[in-house]
């Protein structure tokens, strides 16, 4: 019953995939480390948001560890590091990477692929600035080398759980943000959080999948 059972979530883990999760074009990231330098309770004391960010790059290892430790795989069956009404996953990461802003990733919008700790390109060029314009232009967020943009396909959820499934979806973001914000902690890093955007205009600016709605986006760096 348990291997039914295993296997009809591993089915339904790759239905809620957004098409276009294979490709050669894929950047594979660095495994994730299991072990941190901070205990959960550290980490939950030294979490701030942060507002102001140093013109120093990301490394390789530190994104791969940021996003996965805010939605990454967390076993062989599927699991992720935060949880999900049903498991239906109705959340998707995009990393919007600007001008030297990672050393191994040129500058553009990638889409974190779960099953494959990769990440796929979507758009090209630094977009940082055109994200904070639509962000009611908050332009102190275009500073940090890099931004993850958390967005929600309601129908994954919905369609388990109808109209409630898009409070679950809000619900889930909010987990994934709190996620973030502690492996950046982790990392020596600092992160902030915007939930004031024109929902179309950021959709537009990332040319975001039909359906994929933002929900919020975190600029992530060395604090200032």
């Amino acid at each position: 019953m348990y291997i039914f059972w295993s296997l009809i979530m591993a089915i339904g883990i790759m239905l809620v995939q957004p098409a276009g999760g294979q490709g050669a074009d894929a950047v594979k990231l660095p495994a994730p480390a299991r072990k941190g330098t901070l205990s959960v309770p550290e980490a939950l004391a030294a979490r701030r948001t942060v507002r102001g960010f140093a013109a120093r790059p990301l490394s390789p290892a530190q994104i791969s560890q940021l996003l996965w430790g805010a939605y990454g795989a967390s076993d062989p069956r599927g699991h992720r590091t935060s949880p999900s009404a049903g498991a239906t996953y109705p959340l998707d990461l995009y990393l919007v990477v600007g001008e030297r802003g990672a050393p191994d990733l040129a500058a553009g919008v990638y889409h974190y692929l779960v099953a494959e700790h990769a990440l796929k390109p979507l758009a090209p060029g630094d977009l940082r600035a055109a994200v904070a314009r639509t962000c009611l232009n908050q332009t102190w967020m275009a500073a940090a080398p890099v931004l993850v943009v958390i967005t929600g396909e309601y129908r994954r959820c919905t369609a388990r759980y109808g109209q409630r499934g898009v409070r679950y979806t809000h619900m889930e973001s909010g987990n994934v943000s709190q996620n973030l914000f502690l492996a950046a902690v982790d990392l020596g890093l600092g992160a902030g959080i915007v939930g004031a955007f024109e929902d179309e205009a950021l959709a537009r600016a990332l040319k975001l999948p039909p359906g994929h709605e933002p929900l919020l986006v975190m600029p992530v760096g060395h604090q200032h």
